[in-house]
């Protein structure tokens, strides 16, 4: 992904501390390394420990001016843990004296919803959906046709639509040299589409069981997009119960049942390579399959 778009990032998601589900973590904290900007990070039992490690094996020496700040929360079934690792601090740990309570949700904002379960695989290993109530539309051939800029000035056009400003409320849009003002019901009405917002979840790393499919159903209900691990094909069943994953046709199985419009899988087992036609036809095969 382009340097451009991570930038943009303010919150991370981590399933579980596998290498594979963990590694990137490097790569994110040296680009947000003297950028001014803080992140916060969302983990299992343990992220806070495991990212302190990672953080302790660097040399902090030079970075007495960095104001950049990681804010980490740990969700265990029923609490979350924060702590704080402050650059110019050299990293170092500061927990957060009082623990906040889970029950399902882990942000609940005017943009969007977070909500995540803990699923069984042989650790903890989160599932996380993400949820908006609308999804604002720039038309941006109507953009062209009044000359505005692209910019963080639409950011924030969305951000006085989501919280209900009103049409009067004044929106300064920068030009090459000047800034005009425009009030937000005119925006609205000449440049933005506002449709049905979309749900989008994140299923990997899950052994199939009855507890497991339970929350995965509930949590991927009416999604949109649901994104589902299908590391190994049914016949290799045994395969996926040893190593806690699930084959294609339980993604499938587990898609149909909770009504979702759209099954993408990803994360197939090294075995499979030259062979994915066949996870995404077993997938999909169940699917599609009438009840």
């Amino acid at each position: 992904m382009a340097t451009s778009k991570l930038l943009k990032v303010s919150d991370i998601f981590v399933s579980h501390t596998h290498i594979d589900h963990f590694i990137g973590f490097d790569h994110l904290l040296r680009l947000f390394l003297g950028r001014g900007k803080g992140l916060r990070v969302f983990g299992p039992p343990g992220i806070i420990s495991n990212i302190e490690g990672r953080l302790k094996a660097y040399t902090w020496n030079l970075v007495d001016d960095y104001s950049f700040t990681l804010e980490v929360k740990e969700i265990s079934e029923d609490r979350i843990k924060s702590a704080r690792f402050i650059c110019k601090d050299k990293f170092r740990r500061i927990n957060d004296e009082d623990d906040s309570p889970f029950e399902g949700t882990l942000i609940n904002e005017s943009l969007f919803r977070i909500d995540a379960v803990h699923l069984d695989h042989l650790i903890p290993s989160l599932a996380f959906s993400f949820s908006e109530d609308f999804h604002i539309n720039i038309k941006k051939d109507i953009l062209l046709k009044y000359g505005l800029p692209l910019g963080q000035w639409l950011s924030e056009l969305k951000r006085c639509i989501r919280v209900g400003m009103s049409d009067d409320h004044k929106i300064e849009v920068p030009l090459n040299d000047s800034t005009k003002i425009f009030k937000l019901g005119e925006l609205k009405e000449k440049i933005i589409i506002i449709t049905k917002g979309q749900k989008i979840t994140y299923v990997v790393d899950a052994i199939y069981n009855t507890e497991n499919a339970e929350k995965i159903i509930s949590l991927a209900s009416g999604s949109d997009v649901f994104y589902c691990e299908a590391t190994f094909l049914e016949e290799d069943i045994k395969r996926a119960k040893d190593r806690y994953h699930l084959t294609a046709r339980q993604a499938g199985e587990l898609a149909r049942r909770a009504e979702v419009k759209a099954l993408e899988i990803f994360h197939f087992s090294p075995r499979y390579k030259s062979m994915e036609n066949k996870l995404y036809k077993e997938a999909t095969d169940e699917f599609n399959r009438s009840l």
